[in-house]
């Protein structure tokens, strides 16, 4: 890996006083200071989180790049992993918490269920990519990916990081940042944005469903009682 240094390229500084003068960019001091210090947060869904605690562990150490602090929760965590299969079971559970954490905040995709569903796309209860729920920064393919494979996607994601500005981060706006809308579970999986396309897919399938001709029973009236007692 590069050395990292704060000096803006293009500046040269006296070797007698490198080591205690910098010329820098409010924007690259910033990104700094937050791509060396982002917390991710500490949850796993399938396979893909073992390799997760893999890249935690002695042998790789994630700590070489201020990522070790696992926060449980999602308000003092600044990216998340998804790590596994999505089931339309715990999407609603992860846009909860996406939601809960406080911006600044990223998304990380590990593996191929999180991409795109994997092996199990065509399953029932599978969702067919996070990406479909939550924005997504970094992918990460592989089945599972491994640890190394994580740390590039993490180094990729401080890479990110690095080429953001204050003058243009949605954290910054003056117009709110909405809320990503829950998911709601029912005979399938409803995401609250599509309510009107679902709505109007229904009219237009009922519409053109053919009318069909129900034999309707005469009505019971007091003289076919009578006969029926008789």
């Amino acid at each position: 890996m590069e050395k990292e240094t704060l000096n803006s390229p293009g500046i040269e500084i006296p070797p007698d006083i490198q080591g205690t003068v910098t010329v820098t960019t409010l924007d690259r001091l910033y990104n700094w200071s937050r791509r060396n210090s982002l917390w991710p947060m500490m949850f796993g869904l399938a396979c893909c989180a073992i390799e997760m605690i893999c890249a935690a562990a002695s042998r790789y150490d994630i700590s070489r790049f201020g990522m070790e602090v696992m926060r449980p929760s999602p308000r003092q965590a600044d990216f998340m992993i998804v790590s596994g299969t999505v089931t339309k079971k715990m999407v609603p559970q992860i846009v909860r918490l996406y939601n809960q954490m406080a911006e600044p905040k990223y998304v990380v995709s590990m593996g191929a269920c999180a991409n795109g569903g994997g092996p199990f796309k065509e399953g029932y209860n599978v969702v067919p990519g996070i990406d479909r729920f939550l924005p997504v920064d970094v992918y990460i393919p592989g089945c599972p990916p491994t640890p190394q494979a994580l740390l590039n996607g993490l180094i990729t994601l401080q890479k990110k990081v690095d080429g953001e500005s204050i003058k243009t981060a949605r954290w910054y706006q003056k117009a709110p940042i909405d809320a990503v809308p829950i998911p709601v579970l029912g005979p399938d999986l409803m995401d609250p944005r599509q309510y009107d396309n679902i709505a109007r897919i229904s009219r237009l399938k009922n519409d053109e469903a053919p009318s069909t001709n129900v034999l309707e029973e005469p009505p019971i009236s007091s003289t076919n009682i009578e006969e029926v007692g008789s």
